[in-house]
């Protein structure tokens, strides 16, 4: 079974920082070091959009909207991958979600979402 199960979400104040995980789990990802990785959010009333993506081999890239504060991650070992998000800004608040992009397939699986609440 495939899943991708996000952790770390949760209520910051602006300026602050969260570490949001994602674990891979299933057959399919005995191949994880092959898939690109992303990050999407979806913010209420909004289209979900990319984050910040790495590929297989460590390559990052992100969105204008987070770049200099969000930096994405992977351990291919531990098949995880990470976001850690600095100077949190309110209209970083939504629903975060691991993505993983399986060429082999042409399909994406997804994780459940983890909420991100930038508030005072």
């Amino acid at each position: 079974q495939v899943q991708l199960v996000e952790s770390g979400g949760g209520l910051v104040q602006p300026g602050g920082s969260l570490r949001l995980s994602c674990a891979a789990s299933g057959s399919i990802f005995s191949s994880f070091s092959s898939y690109t990785m992303a990050w999407y959010r979806q913010a209420p009333g909004k289209q979900r959009e990319l984050v910040a993506a790495i590929s297989g081999v460590g390559i990052p890239n992100s969105a204008d909207s987070v770049k200099g504060r969000f930096t994405i991650s992977r351990d291919n070992a531990k098949n995880t991958i990470a976001l850690q998000m600095n100077s949190l800004k309110p209209e970083d608040t939504a629903v975060y979600y691991c993505s993983a992009r399986i060429p082999s397939l042409s399909c994406t699986y997804w994780g459940q979402g983890t909420q991100v609440t930038v508030s005072s």
